[in-house]
């Protein structure tokens, strides 16, 4: 048996979604910015999703910007949004934290992280009229979520604007309701059964923003490049899925998640611990005793499909900043395993999974 537990690096396609998409991969093939019948149609397609994200999410059409994917969207929210200095969770996805230092900005202050993966509220300074507060809604390796509500309401008294990554909150948490506090959020695609390459960046009206991609007249003259129609179909029919089916998803995923945990945790005991407090219920982060690459290939050799925390660091075998701003040592930084479930995950995978874990563990004693 081979198990996939590797779904907050990417999901796989819906069939929905799929379904969605052929038309604009075959017949409705044009360039939605050109002005005969082909391109309206295109253009047409883009904007009923936009027009179906917006609905999705309670705000104006106008406020959804199409991005080739999350990456995009925090870089140009980060260096886009507001023209005072930056305060930012240190435990930020790498497309943030690589954008920080690219912020025309004076300065850029850390919050600090509890060791149960929390960003802290009680700070002082980072904070000025037409500033910026950067803080993800749930962390994309320990799967904690983060306390969007409180920030914004500290930036928002200070004049300060508030960008929140949504990228792994978008199937397990209401996107509606966090836009109620967020001034900006970014999504992706497909971490939500979507297609990769697309993504959005939603941006409330009155917030100045700059644009990150220069080169047309797309996206209100603020993002260059033809748009990925199919992809951007594609995003709107899984956004809408995973929003309409999070409390089942949640319900689910939480439970196989739990039975995971307390199988390799009941069986090794003290060589084991799981990370993080008040997480989503689909991701399980364990730090292992003698975890490390070797261990992720002993799980991939044994049938298991994981990650070493996130997926776009996953070649870099450094520590995990995310760990680090929890308060670990960079050596048991190095020993930390994501763990995360799917729609499609069964009760059978995920036994299978824990007693591959459990064989592994105890291989490497």
């Amino acid at each position: 048996m081979n198990v996939y537990l590797d779904h907050a690096a990417t999901t796989p396609l819906r069939e929905e979604v799929l379904e969605a998409m052929l038309p604009c991969l075959k017949d409705n093939f044009g360039n939605p910015d050109s002005l005969h019948a082909f391109g309206r149609r295109a253009a047409h397609a883009v904007t009923e999703a936009r027009d179906r994200i917006a609905n999705i999410l309670g705000v104006r059409p106008m406020e959804v910007y199409f991005t080739s994917g999350g990456t995009e969207a925090d870089n140009w929210a980060v260096r886009g949004i507001g023209e005072g200095d930056l305060l930012y969770s240190p435990i930020e996805h790498a497309a943030a934290m690589s954008a920080i230092s690219l912020r025309k900005c004076e300065k850029a202050v850390p919050c600090t992280v509890s060791a149960g993966g929390t960003v802290q509220t009680d700070f002082d300074g980072g904070m000025s009229e037409n500033s910026l507060v950067c803080v993800m809604a749930v962390n994309n390796e320990t799967g904690c979520i983060q306390p969007v509500e409180k920030l914004s309401a500290l930036a928002h008294a200070h004049g300060a604007y508030l960008f929140s990554d949504c990228v792994q909150a978008a199937g397990t948490l209401s996107l509606k309701e966090l836009l109620r506090h967020a001034d900006a959020i970014s999504l992706s695609s497909h971490k939500i059964g979507g297609p990769k390459g697309v993504g959005a960046l939603i941006v409330k009206k009155g917030v100045p923003l700059r644009p990150l991609i220069v080169g047309g007249e797309q996206e209100r003259g603020l993002r260059g490049g033809t748009l990925n129609v199919a992809g951007i179909v594609g995003f709107a029919a899984a956004l809408e899925l995973a929003q309409r089916e999070r409390e089942t998803f949640c319900a689910r995923t939480g439970a196989l998640r739990d039975l995971f945990e307390k199988t390799v945790l009941s069986a090794l005991g003290g060589e084991v611990k799981a990370d993080g407090e008040d997480r989503v219920p689909n991701i399980s982060h364990l730090t292992f005793a003698r975890g490390g690459d070797a261990f992720l290939t002993l799980l991939d050799l044994g049938g298991v499909a994981c990650s070493g925390g996130a997926a776009c660091s996953a070649h870099a075998s450094l520590p995990s900043h995310v760990l680090l701003a929890m308060g670990r040592s960079e050596e048991e930084a190095k020993r930390g395993v994501r763990f995360s479930f799917g729609r499609e995950t069964t009760e059978e995978e995920t036994l299978f999974a824990a007693r591959a874990v459990i064989g592994a563990a105890r291989a490497r004693r």
